[in-house]
């Protein structure tokens, strides 16, 4: 599974939470992130017209809705809830910011939600948060895990909404 460490050394990280100099994060962007234009002929049910997004997430998103199209699974996706969030993993904010003050730095890239790569994304969060035991269907999930992502209802605290990339390519 990957983790912060492991999308830092791909990435790195723009996102200083102190600093007013917005060039770092400019430049994560321009280099890694994408307005993923849906193609027009998936824009069906809950599924987005764009999607703001790590480049290495476009195409297993791309084969992660088309295999819910396909598999007539798309009435199951009821809301898309985002991607790219620059932000601790849920419940850890507290750690996050003591590991920033105390300038333990790997501490704090191990902290931070894979949101903040973009390579990952939240569906259906109404009815899968954190925490509980989530209520997508095995079908669902499996359109996800065959286009390449890990899925938080196998994490050890639940996080039924939440899809990752399986690995960095």
């Amino acid at each position: 599974m990957i983790s912060g460490k492991d999308c830092f050394e791909k990435y790195g990280f723009g996102y200083d939470i102190e600093s007013t100099d917005l060039n770092e994060q400019l430049q994560f962007e321009r280099k890694y992130m994408t307005l993923y234009d849906i193609p027009t002929a998936m824009e069906i049910g809950a599924i987005p017209k764009r999607v703001y997004c790590n480049k290495d997430l476009v195409k297993p998103l791309y084969d992660a809705f088309k295999n819910l199209i396909e598999r007539n699974l798309i009435d199951e996706l009821k809301t898309y809830d985002g991607c790219f969030n620059p932000r601790p993993i849920r419940g850890y904010y507290t750690r996050f910011n003591e590991a920033i003050k105390n300038n333990d730095i790997d501490e704090a890239i191990r902290l931070l939600s894979l949101h903040t790569w973009g390579i990952a994304v939240d569906v259906n969060s109404a009815w899968n948060r954190l925490g509980k035991t989530p209520t997508l269907t095995e079908d669902f999930v499996q359109c996800f895990l065959d286009a390449g992502f890990d899925w938080g209802g196998n994490f050890k605290r639940f996080d039924g909404m939440h899809f990752q990339l399986a690995k960095i390519i």
